[in-house]
């Protein structure tokens, strides 16, 4: 894996993750069709700490996707698991998925990560490949490192909104929102690393 340039706070790294299970700062954000999006800014603590545990203990892979008639190598590092079987100094994340299935009442235990290493990894419009056919889906992604956009608009066209998330920041995409909307990170001139923790239901949930 290529060197990143980061350069993480001397004190974040000793602070030991913590997440408000209150969510006492959460904000909601209404869309349309039945989709929503809830935002809590800084809802983790000691997010540079975690992000280096994450990247350090993280199987990172180059996936592909088919795009048209050709295979793709998609801009970015992923790595996923089950809440069950996560490597050592990863355990708050199953506490993390633990507060988010209660706070929403779906079993969020399929935990993935993406590691954007500059400007020019992305994600492209989408929505989530094993949810968006369902009627109403809830996926929790929780961003580590500098912050990024992170993009919605409805699906077919219209103006997109856009949130810059890092550092902690939890967004929590809900309602019919996989399905009626799309949401992407965009490639930038400059940014350093960020890696986003993704909450899903289990495939067949």
């Amino acid at each position: 894996m290529e060197t990143l340039a980061r350069q993480p706070s001397m004190f974040g790294l000793d602070d030991a993750p913590a997440f408000d299970a209150s969510f006492a700062g959460l904000e909601r954000v209404a869309l349309t069709r039945g989709a929503w999006l809830d935002l809590a800014r800084g809802w983790l603590t000691g997010d540079d700490a975690l992000f280096e545990a994450v990247l350090a203990a993280a199987d990172w892979q180059v996936w592909t996707r088919e795009l048209f008639d050709r295979v793709v190598a998609q801009p970015r590092l992923s790595t996923t698991w089950a809440d069950t079987d996560l490597p050592a100094r990863l355990e708050v994340l199953a506490d993390v998925a633990a507060a988010l299935s209660d706070r929403y009442d779906v079993p969020l235990t399929r935990i993935s990560a993406n590691l954007y290493r500059h400007g020019r990894d992305s994600v492209a419009w989408h929505g989530d490949t094993h949810l968006r056919d369902q009627a109403t889906a809830t996926v929790a992604v929780l961003s580590l490192g500098h912050a990024r956009a992170f993009k919605l608009r409805p699906r077919g066209g219209g103006p997109s909104l856009s949130w810059d998330v890092g550092h902690g920041d939890l967004a929590v995409m809900g309602g019919t929102c996989q399905r009626t909307w799309q949401h992407a990170v965009p490639k930038v001139a400059s940014a350093g690393p960020r890696i986003c923790v993704m909450f899903r239901p289990a495939v067949g949930d």
